[in-house]
């Protein structure tokens, strides 16, 4: 079954995108909740007009994006947390730290869009996470986990 996604359906694509999927995923729970309709010739056409129009707005989102990623490269980000015996943390550190940590140096991103790389952390240390910022620019980041003082 081919459909054409309204919006970003993770592990799928992305809004606008053309998908082919099983019919039950499409009939059952893309097209019922939203997220996706069906790709008829007419509705093929609607979609590349549409991203003819959009591809000059989109040039400026992926230059914004990218000038962020710049940014956030440069950052040093440290996340205090509390720590048991040797480096054990308590609790774990996860996109959501990152994603406060990010805004208190003044880059509000979504937590959704920032991804652990092990998931969560739950030690101290250096650590990486990934930023999609655009379906074309993502950045790749460092940050420390400190024990609480």
């Amino acid at each position: 079954m081919e459909l054409i996604l309204k919006q970003d359906v993770e592990n799928l694509g992305f809004k606008d995108d053309v998908v082919t999927v099983k019919n039950g995923y499409g009939r059952n729970f893309l097209i019922p909740t939203g997220h996706a309709v069906l790709a008829t010739t007419s509705a093929k056409k609607v979609l590349a007009e549409n991203l003819k129009q959009r591809a000059f707005k989109e040039k400026k989102e992926i230059e914004d994006a990218t000038a962020i990623a710049d940014a956030i490269k440069g950052l040093e980000i440290k996340i205090a947390s509390k720590t048991g015996q040797g480096d054990k943390l308590f609790g774990s550190v996860n996109n959501i730290n990152v994603a406060e940590a990010l805004e208190k140096e003044g880059h509000a991103i979504d937590k959704k869009f920032i991804s652990v790389t092990g998931g969560n952390v739950k030690r101290l240390g250096k650590y990486d996470a990934s930023i999609r910022l655009h379906r074309e620019v993502s950045a790749e980041i460092q940050f420390e986990v400190v024990a609480q003082a």
